[in-house]
């Protein structure tokens, strides 16, 4: 059998990445794929999908801190789901 070249190497290191990856968000019940129209999509929040494209996502993580703040400013008015 022959060796593995560089590049193979560094595509199986890279598979075994997403591999990886993709098993941790399985066991949290949550996972990323790539649509069709390029943006990304997470699935496990809900029934559907949450669809956003690349800048989308950008801009929407930039606020976590406010998101968490308004979350715990208005926690009395908001619901959980299953409650």
């Amino acid at each position: 059998m022959s060796e593995m070249s560089t590049n193979e190497r560094e595509e199986l290191e890279q598979l075994r990445k997403e591999k990886a990856s993709r098993e941790a968000a399985e066991k949290k019940g949550i996972s990323f794929k790539v649509s069709e129209k390029g943006a990304v999509s997470v699935y496990g929040l809900g029934r559907f999908p949450v669809t956003l494209y690349k800048e989308q996502w950008s801009k929407l993580l930039d606020q976590a801190d406010s998101i968490r703040s308004f979350i715990e400013q208005n926690k009395d008015r908001l619901k959980v789901k299953g409650e």
